[in-house]
């Protein structure tokens, strides 16, 4: 057996500051072993290189284990199925969606986005008690879905339940996600069903056009499972959102340089996704032979993720990591917060544009903004880094 570092995902230090934890790791070797109680063992990769590297390593797939669930009924199971291909059909279903989320489209969606967050802005005035709102259910979590619902074509008297599905993917309930997913599959079902009928400007629409002119481009399953796919991976900036205005209000001193300086926005977006990223580990890849990662040799069909945690801060790329520095000059392919390569998240620029309008307006609305005395609660979970509550004076 390889001698790893191990990184013991239950243990509440873990939980609380995974940014210690995997630092150590980091610099103990490039590859550390997660003890999973119950799940079997899984192997992160911690440094940047190695770990950029093994995002685009073909000896590396994602594969059924990787997506699929206990609890999900058979008949539901080939619209999951359909998420954990890999190579040529995965690139070939990427192309068909791809347009949709160009940095072009997300920029076009800026002054929507803008609507939206005032929309949400009022709401979360108005449920302020004492001066103190929670921006995790009155911001946060109805923001990305609203969007992504544009941008789908869900028609707005048809949204109700995917806020209700928005809710159980960020809010990390595996159990409620599962039971949920067949409803999930029905509604996206019966979005196509009514897109089919009604036409729209729409990503929907677009897929359907593919589908009902070149079959052979596109499966009705793999249609129904991109609808679905899509509107819930398209969730990211709820924790992207609440983890940089956390970032910003026990930042005093970057807080202040943003607003002295508005134009620093995209850039302060970027070091806050690199700093405090919503997710701390990527989806497995399993081994299909056995390969070396920068010298450690790991076996065929071991799990693997990388650790975006740890690769995010590496000092052998990022000078002063632990620093958060809104002025930080950053390339945007140098941070692993939306991973690389073939599964590069095809949110990026959606999720940045979000964040960067809700900051923005937050900052501009609120100019005394700052932490509530109540705590805001982070959930202790291995894999994402966000807050199950934000209360925060107005």
């Amino acid at each position: 057996m390889v001698d790893l570092p191990e990184i013991p995902l239950t243990d509440p230090e873990v939980l609380r500051d995974p940014f210690t934890a995997y630092g150590q790791a980091r610099e103990a070797g490039p590859v550390a072993r997660l003890a999973t109680p119950g799940f079997g063992e899984m192997w992160a990769v911690t440094r940047h290189a190695p770990a950029r590297a093994l995002l685009t390593d073909p000896r590396f797939a994602v594969r059924t284990e990787s997506y699929l669930r206990p609890g999900v009924p058979e008949e539901y199971r080939p619209y999951l199925r359909t998420m954990e291909i890999d190579g040529p059909e995965h690139g070939r279903l990427r192309r068909l969606v791809a347009p949709a989320f160009t940095a072009r489209r997300a920029a076009a969606l800026r002054p929507r986005i803008a609507s939206i967050v005032a929309g949400l802005l009022d709401e979360v005035i108005r449920r302020a008690e004492g001066g103190v709102s929670d921006l995790v259910p009155h911001l946060a979590r109805p923001l990305p879905m609203e969007v992504i619902c544009e941008l789908v074509g869900v028609p707005d008297a048809d949204r109700a339940p995917w806020r209700a599905f928005g809710v159980a993917v960020s809010s990390g309930d595996g159990q409620g996600f599962v039971a949920a997913l067949p409803a999930i599959i029905d509604n996206a079902r019966s979005l196509v069903a009514h897109r089919r009928d009604e036409p729209g400007d729409d990503l929907v629409t677009d897929l359907i056009r593919v589908r009902d002119t070149d079959g052979d481009r596109l499966t009705e399953t793999e249609l129904v499972s991109l609808v679905w796919h899509v509107v819930l991976a398209g969730q990211t900036p709820t924790n992207l959102v609440t983890n940089s205005v956390h970032a910003l209000l026990t930042h005093p001193g970057q807080l202040a340089a943003l607003r002295a300086d508005p134009e620093l926005m995209p850039r302060a977006v970027e070091e806050l996704t690199r700093w405090a990223p919503p997710q701390l580990l990527t989806v497995p890849r399993f081994a299909a032979e056995e390969v070396e990662i920068d010298g450690v040799p790991v076996p065929a069909g071991t799990a693997v993720t990388v650790a975006i945690v740890a690769a995010n801060r590496d000092p052998r790329v990022f000078a002063d990591p632990d620093r958060l520095d809104l002025a930080r000059v950053l390339d945007r392919t140098a941070h692993l917060a939306y991973a690389h390569g073939p599964h590069f998240c095809l949110g990026a620029a959606l999720a940045r544009v979000q964040t960067e309008v809700a900051l923005d307006a937050l900052l501009g609305r609120f100019p005394d903004l700052a932490l509530a005395p109540a705590d805001a609660q982070r959930a202790p979970d291995p894999g994402t880094w966000r807050l199950n509550t934000l209360p925060v004076t107005l």
